[in-house]
């Protein structure tokens, strides 16, 4: 899908899509053809258009060629911000998509809402069209070819080239949500530990370092949870370290994020039920978002220095599989008594999230994981969870979350559930053997291996994939996370 800004109407349109505000008595003077403009002046001083909050309408008008053209009158009525304003435009997208190969123009009058300007409405607008739009269907043949419903977007606004050059950051961020939504889309046999470094290569193009572990350097660095959850698969692990330098002081104390890559979960020998594990493919959400976000940085030039780093291995059943019972000792040489090899996203942070914090003493840490189903029983699909050692870090990803409609709720910590994982012949045990807080015993194993450092955890097993979609995704993978952390080190670090 083509999208330009412009100040003039494309006369080859198949839909002209006007957006109207109450506030405004005149017509956009863009819209050059007399009897579209005076039909949508009569539409205007209708009791309905004045009193519905939501007037959206198709009409058919015959034109000044007395040609019948198809125009949809949207009123817009007042939005926060931006980020409502994305929302609201990837929630009509559906709407306008129905027929096929369509050539829109949208059209709008100079809308200066209470907080917002009228080329950052158009930019924010275009943003949600370009968000909603997304679709992985790369593996459908010629048999069942996909037929492009909408083919070019038009924004006609007065200011046009600042609406562009607004929108043009708007689709640097939207890179990497689409870079997160390819990588848990993709079936595991596409998507393992090597090939997903290799998907990350396009990230050095935008100028980010890229350093990536071997079996050989994993052995070498101690890495032993990680390594144990990857030794039933004939796919080797790998762990990539992503830097972007995005200050010229040295690299100190950068931002750290980490993230869970379990590119596909059988369970390993604690083998899980056949229904449902096809969707273990997504089981490197993450390392997904983590990647994208890196991406999103890059691209835009953030003024910070911020690390990524992801674990990824497969966690598979095999003769060769770490059991029930096994004892591991992690880099940090605590020992894990691995009572469970279904809970193994624990296993491989623990490693990257010992190694990000010793060698790159990070200002903060914030790792995201698929991991628990615990999550979801507490939160639904509609919030990630939150734990963290540091008020002050919470805080302030809650504020990017209320703000860009990524939600996230915080859930305790304390000593008392860290208790419950003391093991009497390791350190510690990979889960407690009890049914309740599933999801704060596995944020409490976490936080073994951050130290002092100021760190938050995101479990985000219910919001990584939706099958009904969201306001700005349709159905699969929905990026989560990624506006979300981009938002946030904007906002604080730059």
């Amino acid at each position: 899908m083509e999208i330009t800004f412009s100040n003039k109407i494309d006369n080859n349109f198949s839909l002209l899509v006007v957006l109207a505000s109450k506030k405004s008595e005149k017509n956009s003077s863009l819209i050059s053809d007399k009897s579209i403009k005076d039909f949508v002046s009569k539409i205007k001083k209708l009791p309905e258009f004045k009193k519905q909050k939501n007037f959206s309408e198709n009409f058919f008008v015959n034109d000044d060629k007395n040609k019948l053209r198809r125009v949809h009158l949207l009123k817009i009525d007042d939005f926060k911000n931006c980020v409502e304003v994305e929302a609201f435009s990837g929630q009509k997208f559906a709407s306008f998509e129905t027929a096929k190969n369509l050539n829109i123009n949208i059209i709008s009058e100079d809308i200066n809402l209470k907080n917002i300007k009228n080329e950052e409405f158009i930019s924010a607008f275009a943003s949600g069209f370009n968000l909603k739009n997304y679709s992985f269907r790369k593996y459908r043949s010629e048999v069942r070819k996909i037929k492009t419903s909408i083919k070019k977007l038009n924004f006609i606004c007065s200011n046009f080239k600042s609406a562009q050059k607004l929108f043009n950051e708007y689709e640097k961020i939207s890179k990497g949500v689409f870079l997160t939504r390819d990588l848990v889309s993709e079936p595991a046999n596409k998507i393992y530990p090597e090939s997903f470094v290799e998907n990350c290569r396009i990230l050095a193009k935008a100028g980010v370092e890229l350093e990536v572990f071997d079996e050989k350097k994993l052995k070498k660095l101690k890495m032993k949870a990680l390594l144990g959850v990857a030794q039933g698969s004939v796919k080797p692990a790998r762990v990539l370290v992503m830097k972007w330098k995005g200050l010229k002081s040295s690299f100190k104390n950068p931002l750290a994020f980490v993230g869970k890559g379990v590119t596909f979960d059988t369970g390993g020998i604690s083998l899980k039920p056949s229904g449902g594990m096809e969707d273990m493919k997504w089981d490197m959400g993450g390392a997904a978002v983590v990647s994208g976000l890196m991406y999103a940085l890059a691209l835009r030039k953030a003024k910070a220095n911020v690390i990524g780093i992801v674990g990824l291995v497969e966690n598979m059943p095999d003769g060769n599989a770490q059991r029930p019972g096994d004892i591991v000792t992690s880099m940090s040489g605590q020992t894990i008594e691995v009572l469970n090899t279904d809970a193994e996203g624990r296993l491989v942070l623990a490693d990257v999230l010992w190694y990000v914090n010793k060698f790159y003493k990070p200002e903060l840490i914030v790792d995201l994981a698929t991991l628990t189903g615990a999550i979801i029983v507490a939160l639904g699909s509609r919030y990630a969870g939150l734990f963290s050692n540091s008020d002050d870090l919470a805080n302030k990803l809650l504020k990017s979350s209320t703000y860009i409609k990524e939600l996230i709720w915080r859930l305790p910590l304390d000593s008392e559930f860290d208790k419950l994982l003391n093991c009497n012949i390791a350190d510690m045990k990979n889960i407690t053997g009890t049914r309740g807080a599933g999801s704060i015993t596995a944020a409490q194993f976490l936080k073994r291996f951050v130290g002092d450092t100021k760190w938050a955890h995101l479990d985000i097993a219910g919001v990584t994939w939706s099958n009904s979609g969201t306001s700005i995704s349709r159905s699969g993978g929905t990026g989560f996370g990624v506006r979300l952390l981009n938002n946030f080190v904007k906002e604080n670090y730059e």
